[in-house]
């Protein structure tokens, strides 16, 4: 049995941050120790501190037993960018074994004595899903992430805050690398450890999920009871545009699609933001504005609209600012609340669309 515990958990140095405060109290008990300790664990883990010699509340004997079974260490950060504006940060993060990620950190000042700092987090290395206008999905789909992969990257960027004198993470978008929803399982397990109040205690109004438009997996997660932020990646008004940018609508088309957005509405009470990236001579024309006004009537929705940025691979170009101011105004005109996201981190390929699994040259 121990021979076994040690092989399963040796393979992945994230695992034991993946794990809520019940779950590493059985993992304590099944190691022979008090199961309260799992308690304590979890709040040297989740407040990034990963050096099992530092937690002086757990025995000696107890910290050089854990070490043994599950050895820690954050992925290593291989490349640090910052956009020449200050307001954005990319970080290159190596789990090893060739998995790469990247972690985006978006710094936005309210007032003097107010800052917001929201991390875009990666839920899978690459991408499978395939949508025209992305660099992520250019390499394809590796692997998913653990939950702990994915609350490392949180620890990460709150210790990168840290040193930079910042305070600390405030807001998560999953709208890095990969389809989140496709990762459920993974996904869900990592938002309720950085939900929790012993641990990161960052509010579920706080954090948004993106995702492309897998039904099944938004009615499910509908389900869970929770008041989680959506994002449904629409980018067409039709499901002839929609199935040429984005494969997934071929399987699921709009119309499945917005039925279950739907449900998600009605089971959970909350606006569900539409993402839609314009591109120049593509979607962006105003019969295209009236279709997306007359799909979204009716619907608690917005539409954040995303100037596409340029992935050199792709051939798209953004929109002038002439059509997409409107674009916004035609939305509005028709009762869609409209907002256009500002551009952060384009000097340093932060921004929306433009991640992607590329290692230091």
């Amino acid at each position: 049995m121990e021979n076994k515990l040690k092989e399963q958990n040796n393979t992945d140095f994230c695992a034991l941050l993946g794990k809520n405060a019940q779950e590493l109290r059985q993992i304590c008990q099944d190691l022979g120790m008090l199961a309260y300790k799992g308690g304590i664990l979890f709040s040297w883990l989740q407040s990034g501190e990963l050096d099992y010699r530092k937690m002086s509340n757990l025995s000696k004997a107890d910290r050089a037993l854990l070490d043994e079974r599950y050895p820690l260490r954050l992925p290593e950060i291989r490349r640090e960018q910052r956009s020449a504006d200050g307001s954005c940060a990319k970080l290159l993060l190596d789990y090893g074994e060739g998995i790469l990620v990247e972690l985006v950190i978006m710094l936005y000042q309210r007032s003097q004595s107010r800052s917001r700092h929201t991390l875009c987090i990666s839920t899978q290395a690459g991408c499978a899903m395939g949508c025209a206008f992305c660099a992520t999905g250019l390499s394809g789909l590796v692997r998913n992430l653990s939950a702990g992969e994915i609350v490392a990257q949180v620890l990460q960027g709150q210790l990168w805050l840290q040193r930079q004198g910042l305070g600390s993470v405030t807001n998560l978008v999953l709208m890095g690398m990969g389809e989140p929803l496709a990762n459920y399982a993974q996904v869900c397990q990592a938002i309720r450890v950085l939900n929790a109040e012993a641990g990161q205690n960052i509010g579920q109004r706080r954090i948004t999920v993106s995702t492309c438009g897998l039904p099944a997996r938004i009615r499910r997660f509908a389900d869970e009871g929770w008041e989680i932020n959506l994002a449904v990646s629409l980018h067409a008004p039709d499901d002839e545009l929609r199935g040429r940018l984005m494969p997934v609508n071929r399987r699921f088309p709009l119309a499945e699609l917005l039925a279950a957005c739907d449900y998600y509405t009605a089971k959970t009470h909350r606006r569900i933001s539409y993402e839609y990236a314009l591109l120049r001579g593509v979607n962006d024309s105003p019969r295209q504005a009236q279709a997306l006004a007359a799909l979204l009537a009716g619907r608690l929705a917005h539409v954040n609209l995303i100037p596409v940025n340029f992935v050199e691979e792709t051939g798209f170009w953004p929109s002038s600012d002439e059509t997409l101011n409107k674009f916004a105004a035609l939305l509005q005109r028709r009762g869609v609340e409209t907002t256009v996201r500002e551009k952060r981190g384009l000097d340093i390929d932060g921004a929306c669309g433009q991640l992607r699994r590329r290692a230091v040259k």
